[in-house]
């Protein structure tokens, strides 16, 4: 993988984080996997347990649930940094009532800084309905921002439904 930026899509389930760390392995560089899930309750401690399992040893994993421009400003030339994902990032500063605008120019201003290669997995939330509720419009909305943001920033943009990749923008 040749791409500074990838950006890597798809909805809940569908297999799109198995595809960027399949992506990020096959890079040959040292691997760093940026974490951004918050364990709230035990089916989530399960969830970052079991992923964590399947990854195995040969990633150095960083948790960072807010301030993504820590891990990535000490990501250096010969690694190569996952970051799963940007949808629980946003989460956690919808929750946290930060400034969303402002803390999307941070996050893309640190990945464009970021000397490594970054690979970012995201769910697209667009295409279903209309959410019922003021809080759930507002992350929608935000989510729609955020990922076009990375998208415009990135090499690569690969959507993936059922496993299977769709190149929406740049080279495989």
């Amino acid at each position: 993988m040749h791409n500074k930026l990838t950006l890597v899509i798809g909805g809940a389930g569908s297999g799109k984080s198995s595809w960027a760390e399949n992506a990020v392995i096959q890079s040959g560089c040292d691997m760093v996997y940026v974490a951004t899930a918050q364990a709230w309750d035990d089916e989530m401690k399960a969830k970052i347990d079991r992923h964590r399992h399947q990854r195995g040893n040969n990633w150095s994993t960083i948790e960072a649930p807010l301030d993504i421009s820590v891990p990535l400003s000490k990501a250096r030339p010969g690694q190569i940094v996952l970051l799963d994902c940007a949808t629980m990032w946003l989460s956690n500063h919808l929750l946290a009532e930060s400034d969303l605008a402002a803390e999307e120019e941070r996050f893309i201003t640190a990945l464009n800084d970021c000397a490594a290669p970054v690979v970012v997995v995201t769910n697209e939330v667009g295409m279903s309905v209309v959410p019922e509720n003021a809080l759930a419009r507002t992350f929608r909305d935000a989510q729609g921002r955020l990922n076009q943001s990375i998208a415009e920033q990135a090499d690569l943009v690969v959507a993936v439904m059922a496993g299977l990749p769709l190149v929406l923008k740049g080279q495989i």
